[in-house]
């Protein structure tokens, strides 16, 4: 039950972020339940892609879309609320990635997936959502950027493994890995933490 709650709750939280992002770039309301409602099912459609699961949980069960559409359309009429907006979808975003990083490894784990694999799913469950509505509005992917933002994810799905590795009750795993990947992402937000890159010659 619980992991079924943060399942919605990061639907939820994603499908802000989405059409929040559709709100920034001025599309329609129909541009924004799209954007919002991929967004906030699309971690979940790849993480059951990977798992096996045809159909996707997200496609097969009314809540998921439903609890996407919704919330984008809440989101169209009640923006104007929202001082920043902008401000507002990297901290959806941020808990969107936690719910998905911690829930997906979980699910992995359910269905058979040994520690390595629930920690690539978890994360790909996490930042799925985000890469799709980037690349839906043409945006460079926060995966791609400099910002922390894969490495929160992969720290709590790994979290979620370690407790599950130690006979932890379910619950607490998946709240140390919420936690855990939204707290870092958020921390590394506030302290404009990022990782290097490469240095650019321009000669």
């Amino acid at each position: 039950m619980l992991l079924q709650i943060l399942n919605l709750v990061g639907i939820v939280a994603f499908a802000a972020s989405g059409a929040l992002v559709g709100v920034r770039k001025q599309l329609d309301i129909f541009g924004i339940c799209v954007v919002g409602a991929t967004t906030g099912i699309g971690g979940g459609i790849l993480r059951d892609l990977l798992l096996g699961v045809h159909p996707p949980d997200s496609l097969s069960k009314w809540p998921n879309i439903t609890a996407s559409v919704a919330t984008s359309l809440v989101v169209f009429f009640a923006h104007p609320v929202l001082d920043r907006i902008w401000s507002a979808v990297v901290l959806f975003d941020a808990l969107g990635m936690g719910l998905f990083a911690a829930g997906g490894a979980t699910v992995a784990l359910q269905h058979g997936s040994g520690a390595l694999g629930g920690v690539l799913i978890g994360a790909t469950a996490a930042i799925g959502g985000g890469v799709i509505r980037d690349m839906l509005v043409n945006e460079v992917p926060l995966l791609l950027r400099r910002d922390l933002y894969a490495l929160p994810a992969l720290l709590g799905a790994l979290l979620v493994v370690v407790c599950e590795s130690v006979d932890l009750p379910q619950g607490i795993s998946l709240i140390a890995g919420t936690v855990a990947a939204t707290g870092l992402r958020c921390l590394a937000l506030w302290q404009r933490w990022q990782l290097p890159r490469a240095g650019v010659n321009d000669e």
